[in-house]
C-alpha cells in the first residue's frame, strides 16, 4: 500500500494546475482513509475516475467485502470527479451518497469506474460502479457533492 504509484490525468487538467504551480500528480491522494484501505485511483477526469481497491482487509466479519468500504472506494471516485469537475475554484463536498450492494466479493481487487449524471454550477453528481475480477458487479452507488467556492481563509468545510 506504500508504494508510489501515478495516476493518469488529461494533459490540460495536469496544465491548468500546473499554471498556478500544483503539481497535481505528486499532490494528488485518494486521501488518509482510502491510503489505509489501499485505493488506488488510476485514472481520473471529469468525464470518468477507475480506481481499485483490494478486499482483503476490507472484509466484515463474515469475510465479504464491507458495504462501508465499497462506499469509501464510491465517494473517493466520485469526489474526485467532482473536484475535477469545479476546477480550481471550488471545492467538492459530497452531500448524498446511496449504494446497493448486489454480491459479495472475498478475495482480489475491485474496480470502481465513476462518471458524471449531472454537471452543474453547484453540484455535481456520479454514478459509481464497482465490479470484481470477473467483471461481475458488486455495488451501484450514485454520490452528489456540492460545489463550494474555494475558501479565502484556507478552511475546507
Amino acid at each position: 500500500m506504500g508504494e508510489q504509484h501515478h495516476v493518469k490525468f488529461p494533459q490540460e487538467v495536469i496544465d491548468e494546475y500546473a499554471s498556478l504551480g500544483v503539481d497535481l500528480p505528486s499532490l494528488f491522494s485518494a486521501g488518509h482513509l482510502g491510503t489505509r484501505m489501499g485505493v488506488q485511483v488510476l485514472e481520473a477526469s471529469a468525464e470518468r475516475v477507475v480506481g481499485t481497491m483490494p478486499v482483503e482487509g476490507n472484509t466484515q466479519p463474515y469475510g465479504l467485502l464491507h458495504g462501508g468500504a465499497s462506499a469509501v472506494l464510491a465517494e473517493t471516485l466520485g469526489s474526485v470527479g467532482a473536484m475535477l469537475h469545479g476546477g480550481l475554484s471550488k471545492i467538492a463536498v459530497g452531500v448524498d451518497l446511496n449504494c446497493t450492494h448486489h454480491r459479495g466479493a472475498r478475495s482480489g481487487l475491485v474496480t470502481g469506474v465513476a462518471t458524471p449524471v449531472h454537471r452543474g454550477r453547484s453540484t455535481a453528481t456520479y454514478e459509481i460502479v464497482i465490479s470484481d475480477e470477473q467483471d461481475r458487479r458488486v455495488c451501484s452507488a450514485r454520490l452528489t457533492c456540492m460545489l463550494k467556492d474555494v475558501p479565502t481563509d484556507g478552511a475546507a468545510g
